[in-house]
């Protein structure tokens, strides 16, 4: 058993002491003794509050249970009222606005991307962390947005026909992003700077000039020949670079080498559903990457052609304006980091000998750690309004929301903090919160910088609580049906009538899949013209090609036309989207909806228990690359098991599915050399056990969440591979 440090009730991880003890406190002018002694305090009021919400959980999901078995069929202005009349429906709040200060830019008056990554592994934070600005040449060219047809295949080497393609479409980009009075970038030969504002020569000899003036806003270099210059668009910058010296620039007629667009402007640092921290060891980690962002130096050893560098956080961004006043813009991310919900506990801590709620943890730590940047103790600044942005998930409903705000509070006052510099993000992710979303905001209308949507933990939470009232349909055919369409609408008005808008982000939900980008180009502008002024994407790649929509798309002024439109949706949302009676699948098709999940589940679980990888790109069952967090693993558990209550599986079927899928798992993993397979001893593997207990004992899991058992089986993991 690890060492512990005994502070009064308190009895911690030595490993989290001494990261404390000797990094996260020294200059944030909090007394050690002190620091404990509140924590402890904290501990001492909030975890029973902390336990009375998730038995409340508890003591609603069983009323609902018990009225589905005594109405098989369900009324929907009885089944509304009966919510009601438990306590799930709230009554809404009228007119309530937030009143959140202090809030930088790319939360507030700035629309584009956002990453989400764990926080424990630093190269993909650091990634994340410097995605503020990326190539858009780079992302055209590596990815399917540009065909590989007609000789523009992208091959090992350069390819002269793809790179040519690349910049036609980058430049026809550049129409959108800085549109001239005539003609087209398409046309440009040279860029100019001359009297304050940005010439184009064209290839008839004609000048052109930005139809918007305010366009351009700067350049690097000097003003006779810059060596780049900033425009600015919808509040996103991009910048034109130049070198005739370049291998692309001095093929292209005007010497651009390449754009940079404005790209990531937040990122998540996740502690929760794309990480696995189970024990001390891992919080540790979690939270020392966590201070290694705030103050600036974390770094990570990448490998490149043979040749191992250092890679660390970018610097800021300098320009002249023509005025010769010089500029700074961030070249990060801001960031964000996303702390654990309520329901877990964790062994890094201790608390009358009972482990403490995670969420709390998170709460405490990070915040403290947050505090080096508001002391600006370190290389950078992450926050310039000194705000701290935590995201908390998994909260259900207006109480839990107040549970959060009067934790922060309790932080606030044990770090010497101002009232509200901890600022809220609400995950619109539990039906609870859906349905009672305007209560939740009106709870930290003095925090709230944050909603979004997520469709799978929502759907997860959806089959859950309503697991008893029938079968639902098949997972395709629930993205489409009315309660999602009403959910996605709904969280949005209800950001705009509670004043989000020019104050907080109002966001959506990850593109999954990585390596169709152009499929993402297609799709993902639904989300700005839907009124989301952000949205998840997979990478700093995806985050360069989604800026591009925000280009396309004003959101704030989509938002001004959105917010004359009033939508409450509740009605459509209470729809549970059971599977249509008309609706008859063939074994077939049964057979294959079972795999899909089975494969799914196992090929996340797999890494998560058995090597410790909260979040990857994981092949589905036709190879096809996929995001995979606790979120994907908690829809498809949750639906297998309420398949089998209502009799379309067998657990035969399943069973035999397990098997079958295990096998096809370990062989798609058969490249990696740290992996552990689950064949042929599957009644010997851990995640195989953890697999089929999330699926045949789905319906016991609270709320369906998948991290009690994840949980449960990394440690029995850990402790194997420790032996």
């Amino acid at each position: 058993m690890p060492a512990r440090i005994e502070k009064g009730q308190l009895s911690i991880d030595a490993r989290l002491y001494e990261f404390i003890d000797q990094q996260a406190l020294p200059g944030t002018h909090v007394d050690k003794e002190s620091f404990w002694q509140g924590f402890e305090a904290i501990c001492a009021d909030l975890i029973p509050v902390n336990q009375q919400l998730l038995e409340k959980r508890e003591s609603l999901q069983q009323q609902i249970d018990d009225y589905h078995h005594q109405h098989k069929q369900i009324e929907p202005a009885h089944y509304k009222a009966f919510l009601q009349e438990i306590g799930y429906l709230q009554p809404q709040p009228q007119d309530s606005t937030i009143s959140t200060t202090d809030v930088d830019a790319e939360m507030a008056t700035m629309a584009g991307p956002q990453l989400v990554v764990p926080i424990n592994n630093a190269r993909y934070a650091l990634n994340a962390a410097n995605a503020r600005w990326g190539s858009l040449y780079d992302a055209a060219y590596g990815t399917d947005v540009i065909p590989q047809s007609d000789g523009a295949e992208k091959g090992g080497a350069y390819n002269p026909v793809r790179g040519q393609k690349v910049i036609e479409w980058a430049r026809k980009w550049l129409d959108t992003i800085a549109p001239l009075n005539q003609g087209s970038h398409q046309q440009a030969v040279a860029y100019d700077i001359r009297s304050g504002q940005l010439q184009v020569k064209m290839q008839d000899g004609g000048i052109s000039n930005l139809k918007e003036p305010a366009t351009y806003v700067g350049y690097r270099g000097h003003i006779s020949q810059p060596a780049a210059i900033l425009l600015q668009h919808h509040q996103l910058h991009a910048e034109i670079q130049f070198d005739k010296e370049h291998p692309i620039g001095k093929t292209d007629p005007a010497a651009i080498k390449d754009i940079l667009l404005e790209s990531a402007l937040t990122t998540i640092m996740d502690c929760e559903d794309s990480v696995a921290a189970v024990d001390g060891e891992d919080k540790t980690l979690v939270y020392k990457n966590w201070l290694g962002l705030m103050r600036g130096d974390l770094t990570t050893e990448v490998d490149k052609g043979g040749e191992t560098r250092i890679r660390g956080m970018h610097p800021d961004r300098e320009y002249i304006r023509s005025t010769g006043d010089r500029i700074s813009l961030p070249g990060r991310s801001l960031m964000l980091v996303r702390n654990v919900g309520h329901l877990m506990t964790n062994s890094a801590i201790l608390f009358k000998g009972q482990e403490i709620p995670e969420g709390i943890m998170d709460g405490v730590i990070t915040s403290l750690i947050a505090k080096h940047d508001l002391l600006s103790l370190g290389r950078y600044k992450n926050s310039r309004t000194g705000s701290v942005y935590i995201v908390k998930p998994k909260m259900h409903g207006p109480e839990e929301v107040a549970f959060t705000n009067n934790l922060f509070a309790r932080v606030e006052e044990l770090l010497g903090l101002k009232a509200n510099t901890l600022k809220m993000g609400i995950m619109d992710e539990e039906r609870r919160t859906s349905v009672n979303l305007k209560a939740c905001i009106a709870e930290a209308r003095e925090r709230v910088i944050f909603i979004n949507t997520g469709f799978l933990d929502r759907t997860g939470d959806e089959i859950h609580t309503s697991m008893l009232a029938g079968a639902f349909a098949p997972k395709a055919e629930l993205k489409a049906m009315p309660w999602i369409q009403a959910y996605e609408k709904a969280n949005v008005a209800a950001g705009l009538v509670s004043g989000l808008s020019g104050k907080a982000q109002i966001g959506k939900g990850m593109w999954p899949i990585p390596d169709h980008m152009a499929d993402m180009m297609k799709t993902k502008i639904g989300h700005p013209e839907a009124g989301a002024n952000t949205a998840w994407v997979p990478s700093p790649t995806a985050a360069t090609l989604h800026a591009l929509h925000y280009h396309q798309c004003d959101v704030f002024a989509r938002q001004k036309t959105l917010a004359a439109e009033p939508f409450e949706g509740l009605d459509e949302i209470l729809q549970i989207p059971l599977m249509p009676q008309t609706m008859e699948l063939s074994a077939e098709q049964i057979q294959q909806e079972l795999d899909n999940n089975v494969q799914g589940i196992l090929g996340y679980v797999v890494r998560w228990v058995h090597q410790g990888i909260g979040c990857s790109k994981v092949p589905d069952i036709n190879n096809v690359g996929l995001m995979e967090d606790r979120a994907t693993l908690r829809i498809s558990s949750q639906h297998i098991a309420n398949w089998l209550k209502h009799g379309i599986l067998t657990e035969d079927q399943v069973q035999v599915s397990l098997e079958k899928m295990a096998r096809l798992v370990d062989k798609q993993n058969e490249g990696d050399p740290d992996y552990i397979a689950m064949t042929p001893d599957t009644s010997n593997a851990i995640a195989f056990q953890a697999a089929a207990e999330l699926i045949f004992k789905g319906c016991e899991q609270p709320s369906g969440y998948t991290e009690p058992v994840l949980h449960k089986k990394r440690l029995e993991m850990k402790q194997r591979l420790a032996g």
